[in-house]
């Protein structure tokens, strides 16, 4: 509704203090025609709405303008107190934090609403953790912070895949928690870069200063970094036949497996089945985990590997 995204308008820009059109089109999900017609309505309506034109414009409110618009819909309320992921609130030290702004949270609600909210977190609960996922050590998190926050410089160790250990200056950005693994994005050499907060050694805050990049966004950052690093990751396709017993556990077992399509059994009772994995060794490992329920089509030089494989772990097991 129109008049939902007017009041969305007046909020955002009362937390953001400044926004191009675009970036108020994209976060409304509509077009910058649309957001110009909205800007002209809350003019008309007496909204002190102010467009500054230049490389660093965008529209603002006048004098610090205020609105007293503060109803809380059941599903915006719905959003505000789903249970956040505990596991990532421990980690960065927010959890007594959370809970005490919730209270607050609470106290602030009409009665009606009381007894709704305090119910959500019994309804949704969010665990980032996987069964068996066992926790990294990051032992600079607290200092990760403090730089990210103040704006200052950081001196690290940073241990390579190689195990090898190097020593940089960087400008800390932000950090990104994916599942447990956290990391830290940070300017480095002029370039940004993403830094596994484990393999962090040391952290050390310098007394030096930085500004961020301007139009610098955090989630937007991680997700084009992400998109470029699964297009990079080696592809290795394995068409294989599979028993109709097997065939639900396929997703289950194995960690780097991709199911890309499955087809009808054919005439000999086997179900056609194409793969993706990163390396030929995994998919090497993972058809071996199930014996003889499946077997390879393509390529050929996977089952004279696969052959190979079976016949060392039957040495392995002889009797002399």
């Amino acid at each position: 509704m129109r008049a939902d995204r007017l009041i969305s308008i007046l909020l955002l820009l009362q937390n953001h203090q400044k926004m191009t059109t675009k970036a108020l089109a994209k976060e409304l999900e509509v077009t910058e025609r649309t957001v110009h017609r909205d800007m002209e309505a809350l003019s008309a309506a007496g909204i002190p709405v102010l467009a500054e034109r230049g490389k660093y414009g965008g529209w603002r409110l006048v004098d610090q303008y205020q609105t007293r618009l503060t109803g809380l819909k059941e599903d915006e309320m719905k959003t505000l107190f789903l249970s956040p992921s505990v596991q990532h609130l421990s980690d960065l030290g927010f959890m007594k934090d959370w809970k005490e702004a919730r209270q607050k949270l609470l106290a602030v609600l009409p009665n009606p609403m009381k007894s709704k909210a305090d119910d959500m977190l019994n309804r949704v609960h969010i665990d980032t953790d996987t069964w068996r996922q066992t926790k990294e050590e990051v032992t600079a998190l607290n200092t990760l912070q403090q730089a990210i926050w103040e704006e200052r410089k950081l001196q690290i160790s940073y241990e390579k895949p190689n195990k090898e250990i190097t020593e940089r200056i960087v400008e800390p950005l932000g950090l990104v928690a994916k599942g447990r693994t956290w990391y830290l994005i940070a300017r480095s050499t002029g370039d940004i870069k993403s830094f596994r907060a484990s393999r962090i050694k040391s952290a050390k805050l310098l007394i030096d200063t930085f500004e961020r990049p301007p139009g610098f966004l955090l989630a937007e950052y991680w997700e084009q970094s992400k998109q470029r690093f699964i297009k990079n990751l080696p592809t290795f396709e394995v068409n294989v036949e599979v028993s109709s017993s097997i065939l639900p556990r396929l997703t289950f077992t194995g960690r780097f497996v991709q199911v890309v399509n499955t087809n009808d059994e054919n005439k000999d009772g086997w179900i056609p089945v194409k793969l993706l994995f990163e390396t030929e060794q995994e998919a090497r490992e993972y058809i071996l985990g199930f014996g003889n329920q499946v077997r390879i089509v393509q390529p050929v030089s996977l089952i004279d590997s696969v052959k190979k494989m079976a016949e060392a772990v039957l040495n392995l097991y002889k009797k002399d």
